[in-house]
């Protein structure tokens, strides 16, 4: 009977052994403290429980590991959803030679060298953004080859970018008469009246993209004299907006102007960029209309910055660059204080690509809680992007994009810049 019992015992032993040695293999996360995204509290002793590239669970307490599982200490750290930017240009960098080096360097040049900003974004924990435009459609390219595993760099939500004749995105603006006439005008995404909007719009579509950014107003950096004329008719504006909306893609609008943002938000457009002279009846509208806002602070103090600097911009360029830069902190102040939506979004590519985060700091010297800042980068601009139920917040089933950084950034929001774990649908990107 003993030798029965034993054989018995050794028989379920080895069962629960094999069983045990046949489960999948997952990463257990410790977290001294979790911040998910979604609570406005942070949770402390934390596992997150990765399996595959999904989020398997989100326990309390420090949970013991399975044969072959791997633990990830972050006891001292903070965990986080991976960050989101909702306005980048990934393809390029502003620079003293900006405007020169597309008479020389090749698609193929900015495409390699993208790669390099595209790994600098990830790696500052933004494991999500929209790139909002880039020349020869390279925001597609790199997107398709960041999913394909062939570059290292955040998943890119790529958009279509359309402007009409002489306004900003209009490559052209600035260049001698017989340039113009060379440069291909599908490449220069100018298009005036509501059927070529249409038309434009079913090309971004069939080109692959995700959304459609147009310039509702005058830029800063573009060779053009106006910063805020509004460029587009409602006419137009509601041929692009209902014809987006038919292929399943929402609309950023570029816009200073205020009579140009109140246009668009009537349009129906899903988000305004920059947004820098809007009034107090552009912020009803937006509050009205359910439409974000991406202040993109970070562009206006880097173009502030840089308009002190003899010879940095095109003189065309310089006085916008010091009107509008010093006033999109106190812009984006008054529409938090009013409880405007607002998702993160920075447009790097004007300043550098991996600094992303300064943004936080720009967004909390403002008035911005910093769990509302952590929050504008996470769960609201997953809504923006539509892609809450995957993404945006630490929760069972959710994709497994983690970061974490140093202590506590809640107390010194500045430690949003030193990101030193970054997961990405599972995979550690950086630890």
């Amino acid at each position: 009977m003993r030798n029965r019992l034993t054989l018995r015992h050794f028989a379920l032993a080895a069962a629960l052994l094999a069983a045990a040695a046949s489960a999948p293999a997952r990463t257990l996360i410790h977290a001294g403290v979790l911040i998910d995204g979604r609570g406005d509290n942070p949770r402390r002793h934390v596992t997150v429980v990765v399996d595959g590239e999904r989020i398997a669970d989100v326990v309390d307490g420090f949970a013991p590991a399975g044969p072959g599982d791997t633990v990830i200490d972050l006891r001292s750290g903070t965990l986080m959803p991976g960050l989101m930017d909702m306005h980048v240009h990934i393809t390029g960098e502003q620079s003293p030679t900006s405007y020169t080096e597309r008479f020389y360097m090749n698609p193929a040049d900015y495409a390699l060298r993208a790669t390099t900003y595209a790994r600098k974004t990830l790696h500052a924990g933004f494991t999500t953004v929209r790139d909002l435009g880039a020349p020869s459609k390279l925001n597609f390219a790199l997107r398709d080859a960041i999913a394909k595993g062939w570059v290292e760099g955040p998943r890119i939500h790529a958009s279509g970018r359309l402007s009409t004749t002489g306004g900003h995105g209009d490559l052209t603006n600035g260049l001698n008469s017989q340039l113009q006439q060379l440069l291909d005008p599908t490449e220069t995404q100018v298009v005036d009246g509501a059927d070529e909007i249409r038309r434009a719009v079913r090309q971004s579509y069939k080109d692959g993209a995700d959304l459609v950014k147009i310039a509702a107003t005058g830029g800063v950096l573009s060779l053009a004299k106006s910063g805020q004329a509004p460029l587009f008719t409602d006419e137009e504006l509601a041929a692009v907006v209902q014809t987006a909306k038919d292929y399943g893609m929402k609309v950023a609008a570029h816009a200073h102007g205020d009579e140009g943002m109140q246009r668009a938000i009537k349009a129906g457009v899903a988000s305004i960029e920059h947004g820098t002279f809007m009034s107090d009846e552009t912020i009803r509208l937006m509050k009205e209309h359910g439409t974000y806002y991406v202040p993109t602070i970070s562009a206006g103090r880097f173009v502030a910055e840089k308009s002190r600097i003899d010879g940095y911009f095109p003189p065309i360029v310089r006085p916008k660059a010091m009107a509008v830069g010093p006033q999109i902190q106190a812009t984006f102040q008054r529409a938090w204080q009013a409880g405007v939506k607002i998702a993160f979004g920075t447009d790097q590519g004007v300043a550098p690509h991996g600094d992303n985060a300064l943004e936080f700091v720009y967004m909390v010297e403002a008035g911005m809680p910093p769990m509302k800042a952590i929050q504008s980068a996470t769960l609201e601009a997953s809504r923006l992007l539509g892609v809450e139920q995957d993404f945006g917040t630490v929760e069972k089933g959710k994709f497994a994009d983690l970061v974490a950084v140093p202590g506590d950034p809640l107390a010194d929001i500045s430690l949003m810049t030193k990101v030193h774990f970054v997961m990405k649908s599972g995979v550690v990107c950086k630890k």
